[in-house]
């Protein structure tokens, strides 16, 4: 049987082992780096998984996050090219790609971008007047992330995105903006509305035009028809013509004929249409008896 002394000895052994093994484990997270040194230099990098150490020796220097971090840009009074004092803030969006560098590189790399961020900022507006500064948010997101890349790369980070939260102008000259911004959409309205009415005006001055011209289309349109008609009227008066002229030069009695067929026409008419008002001239009875003789010796004439 063991001597209480030993068993003691056992245990006390039991112990030192168990504390040497549990300090000789680490179990790194998914998201999280290691930086760990052996007798006060940097030894290695440990990833996220089971990783043996030897206690005593090896230490933990730091325990760094990979995963995409924050860091405020507090507000700060900047004064832009035209004089005017504006408030201004951000966010800087950043992952650590090498713990080594982040951790021996420079003191604090989260304060030295926040730093270097209002550093740059002050400098951007400062070169820009008020309404570039309040239009061109997307012009100092890009400056200030060009700028802190290329400082960040040496202190193995990596800036993501840079955004400007807020500008903020003091109350007067905010009200001043206010009303020219309203000053601008009134001046805005009016020449909407002038050039509303001027278009209508040029809408209507067409449609009047249209008008006219279809107007003088359809005149012309009917002087050519009243062209046409006397045209036509003077040609069958000139085909008529030469028909008589035809009929005359063929038979000498055509003269006689017209002129018997108009008298007998006009006394018929008068028997036709005789009233108290009018007085019917005798005429010869041998005259109107010699008419209807013509005609009776034409229409044979023409009959044979």
């Amino acid at each position: 049987m063991y001597s209480e002394p030993f068993i003691v000895f056992v245990v006390i052994i039991a112990v030192l082992v168990f504390l040497f093994l549990k300090a000789g484990i680490k179990i790194v997270s998914q998201s999280d780096i290691m930086i760990i040194e052996r007798l006060g230099k940097f030894h290695k990098v440990l990833d996220g998984g089971f990783h043996l150490i030897i206690p005593f020796i090896d230490r933990i220097r730091a325990e760094i996050t990979v995963r995409e971090q924050l860091v405020d840009i507090l507000k700060q009074q900047v004064i832009t090219k035209d004089n005017v004092n504006i408030s201004v803030d951000g966010i800087v969006f950043l992952k650590v790609t090498d713990g080594r560098m982040a951790l021996y590189n420079v003191d604090s790399y989260k304060k030295a971008i926040a730093n270097l961020a209002m550093t740059t900022l002050r400098g951007e507006i400062g070169a820009m007047n008020l309404d570039d500064t309040l239009s061109s948010r997307d012009r100092l997101n890009a400056a200030l992330q060009t700028a802190l890349g290329d400082a960040a790369s040496n202190w193995g980070v990596k800036i993501m995105r840079v955004e400007i939260s807020e500008i903020s102008v003091p109350a007067g000259i905010e009200a001043a903006m206010n009303m020219q911004m309203k000053a601008e959409r009134e001046k805005r309205a009016i020449e909407l509305k002038a050039q509303a009415e001027k278009e209508a005006l040029i809408r209507n001055a067409e449609a009047l035009k249209q008008e006219k011209v279809l107007q003088a289309e359809a005149i012309e349109r009917m002087a050519d028809a009243k062209k046409y008609e006397q045209i036509a009227i003077a040609q069958g008066q000139k085909d008529a013509m030469d028909m008589i002229n035809e009929s005359m030069e063929k038979n000498a009695n055509a003269a006689e004929f017209l002129l018997a067929r108009d008298r007998v026409s006009a006394f018929s008419e008068l028997a036709k249409n005789s009233s108290k008002d009018k007085i019917l001239v005798p005429y010869e009875a041998t005259e109107l008896i010699g008419a209807i003789s013509v005609l009776k010796n034409f229409i044979s004439a023409k009959k044979s």
